[in-house]
């Protein structure tokens, strides 16, 4: 059995060790390292290679979004969930920005924050598009050219986007357009593809980036 191993940053030292106690009950993951500000997390993620990092958003010398970015720029970086205190919190839409690959509410449950790590870890996202469209819609940010890559998408393909955009799953978008899921799932993969995103998250940030929204 892999273990996936994780790394806590939060400049509360009691929080840490609730988190850490939740973590280490499980046999598939293990705690290999904590911080308590993101400058201290940048030593700490580099220096264990964790699977993915719980980062806390608001720390003192460096915070979470800074710590996050710079790490998401490094070579084989870890996945990041961010903690946060708010729903719906527009610093948390920064991350999600800037490749983190969701966020928790600091009181969530301890199964679902296992499942949050075990989701990332996965390679999805622990924010469905739906939430991610309802937390971008709150901000005010000026809109972006859109870049060359989305011409080359076919109209289907732009009419697929369209609807994930607007946060629906495939399930809705194959009822909607009278498609089987498997062939909606298919152009979904060919979307991000071609446009070099990640997820259905990141589609929904790319469309509010670029006025497509």
């Amino acid at each position: 059995m892999s273990v996936i191993r994780v790394v806590l940053v939060d400049d509360q030292a009691l929080f840490r060790a609730g988190i850490r106690m939740v973590v280490a009950s499980q046999p598939d993951l293990e705690v290999v390292g904590e911080a308590s500000d993101g400058a201290q997390a940048l030593q700490v993620v580099r220096e264990t290679r964790p699977d993915v990092v719980l980062m806390d958003i608001r720390m003192p010398v460096m915070d979470g979004l800074a710590a996050t970015e710079a790490l998401l720029a490094d070579a084989d970086p870890p996945k990041v969930v961010m903690l946060t205190t708010f729903d719906l919190d527009e610093a948390a839409a920064r991350a999600i920005q800037r490749g983190a690959s969701g966020f928790l509410l600091k009181d969530a449950d301890p199964e679902f924050l296992l499942a949050a790590i075990r989701t990332v870890h996965a390679g999805s996202s622990v924010i469905a598009a739906a939430a991610t469209r309802q937390l971008f819609a709150q901000l005010n940010e000026p809109v972006r050219a859109v870049p060359p890559s989305f011409a080359e998408l076919t109209d289907r393909e732009r009419e697929i986007f369209a609807l994930a955009a607007r946060g629906l799953s495939n399930a809705e978008i194959a009822a909607r357009e009278f498609l089987s899921e498997a062939t909606v799932k298919t152009h979904v993969s060919r979307i991000l593809g071609k446009l070099s995103l990640r997820d259905r998250v990141q589609l929904v940030v790319f469309a509010f980036e670029h006025g497509l929204a």
